[in-house]
């Protein structure tokens, strides 16, 4: 098949993650995949986008105004890289996979091609991320909202991307109850993961002192990640470890950073001071990575004693399993896409979103090593069926007729 991919922005986030791997599992199954974007910094991206063929488009419009109106803007760019699609040198796509914002759809149903085939992703419902704080506001969304609702119905296939969501969607979506959603877990590249080298901790970014034991906070910094948890967790430990025991534990806050996000940068400050002010980092017991490299990211998840999982309600999570299929055990918040994905006392915890039940877990992986190590060979035995994930390829393939049946090994 031809295929193109949709996708508004395309940074180092989980929904790029698998924008990126579904890009090259599809490629390795011999379709010509392309990829269509509104913006695109291969600084900034993920390092297999380099293999990919990418087209960026309209990136000269801003994302906003004085700060407001960026899901008008938002929906506005996509629509232009639907009209560019289907009207220039991608006209030919025999599939088209829309991802994060379901606008483009109204153009690509209405000016595409008869027999043109599509695909929505649906990672949430774009009407729940936003505050409606005055009349005007409340007005502007419901515009919105009611053209995100249309559109998404104008897909042939919606994704989504746990049951979590689902239920979130048939919810908020009163016309799609009862339309069938597939639920098409975000994959890993396995082979990529498996190709990396080990690094010492000092390539890493870790002071080799004061960190034999390495808790990990991996997200993009945002408030809604809350971040935070994992600084104040760790505070936390300290009041129930030996001063020994705590000697030997080190915190790293690791995570997406895009200089241009204001979010990002005031976020990272504040996770700074909170810091400070807690002592810890001037204890040299917290490490800041912005943005770290694939390398970084892997070795520091192989190397630490548990991953911390802070966001509430995540709608799915890649974070957890990337850390399961490495080795190491995760323990995050109880609701969300982490209840499917995560083992409860097998592959990780999962608990309550309070500083006390995130150090609890902690104290109990340093003082219970073998645990660790019972949990850590039962992650590995996830790794040949991969956490219920299923290809890309076969899942699309299934949904658009014998023509495009592919044969697996």
């Amino acid at each position: 098949m031809k295929i193109t991919i949709l996708h508004p922005d395309l940074g180092i986030g989980g929904a790029e993650r698998l924008i990126v791997d579904a890009a090259v599992a599809l490629k390795q199954k011999g379709h010509h995949v392309r990829i269509v974007t509104n913006h695109y910094d291969p600084n900034h991206a993920f390092s297999e986008t380099r293999d990919l063929e990418i087209t960026t488009c309209f990136s000269w419009i801003p994302r906003s105004i004085f700060g407001r109106f960026f899901a008008l803007f938002a929906y506005l760019k996509m629509m232009l890289a639907a009209f560019f699609i289907v009207f220039g040198s991608h006209n030919d796509s025999d599939f088209i996979l829309s991802d994060t914002v379901s606008a483009s759809q109204f153009i690509l149903r209405k000016f595409g091609k008869r027999n043109l085939k599509l695909a929505f992703y649906c990672h949430f419902p774009d009407m729940l991320l936003t505050k409606r704080e005055t009349k005007l506001k409340r007005v502007y969304r419901s515009l919105i909202d009611g053209f995100e609702e249309y559109t998404t119905s104008l897909a042939d296939v919606i994704f989504v991307n746990s049951e979590f969501t689902a239920g979130v969607v048939r919810e908020t979506f009163k016309t799609l109850q009862n339309r069938q959603l597939h639920v098409l877990y975000p994959s890993l590249n396995t082979k990529f993961f498996d190709s990396i080298g080990s690094l010492e901790k000092s390539e890493i970014g870790i002071p080799t002192e004061n960190s034999e034991i390495i808790f990990t906070s991996l997200n993009r910094f945002e408030r809604k990640k809350c971040v935070e948890m994992a600084l104040n967790a760790f505070d936390e430990l300290r009041n129930h470890c030996s001063y020994e025991e705590f000697d030997k534990c080190h915190l790293v806050i690791a995570g997406g950073y895009d200089k241009k996000n204001q979010e990002n940068i005031d976020y990272f400050e504040e996770l700074r001071t909170i810091s400070e002010y807690k002592g810890l980092e001037n204890d040299l017991r917290v490490t800041f990575l912005k943005s770290p490299s694939d390398d970084v990211k892997v070795n520091l998840i192989r190397q630490s004693y548990a991953t911390l999982y802070t966001p509430d309600r995540e709608h799915f999570g890649i974070v957890p399993v990337e850390s399961m299929y490495l080795g190491t055990p995760v323990i995050a918040v109880n609701t969300g896409g982490p209840c499917e994905s995560i083992a409860d006392g097998k592959t990780g915890f999962l608990v309550a979103q309070t500083k006390e039940e995130f150090a609890a877990k902690m104290l109990k992986l340093i003082r219970e090593p073998q645990l660790r190590q019972e949990n850590v060979g039962k992650c590995s035995t996830t790794r040949s069926t991969n956490l219920l994930i299923r290809g890309f390829s076969t899942k699309i393939a299934r949904h658009f007729g014998e023509k495009y049946v592919i044969k697996h090994d």
